[in-house]
């Protein structure tokens, strides 16, 4: 109904937004922080009260995805 439409558009404007991928490297830091451990950050203070497991290197990718990129088409 009407009222709610106002209520909706109300509270749409208020909204704030934020963007989270302006920094340049922001898709290396969010696959960094995929794994647990962290691929890089050494999270001393959890360690200190949860056993992580050890953190193991960076393994190359293969098989079939491995190096896969997105297609790109030419009109």
């Amino acid at each position: 109904d009407s009222d709610s439409r106002r209520t909706i558009e109300d509270l749409v404007r208020r909204v704030e937004k934020i963007e989270t991928a302006i920094e340049p490297k922001f898709q290396a830091h969010f696959v960094a922080a995929m794994g647990i451990p962290h691929s890089t950050e050494p999270y001393t203070q959890l360690r200190k009260v949860v056993q992580l497991p050890a953190a193991k290197p960076a393994q190359p990718r293969s098989g079939a995805r491995a190096g896969r990129r997105r297609a790109t088409f030419e009109g």
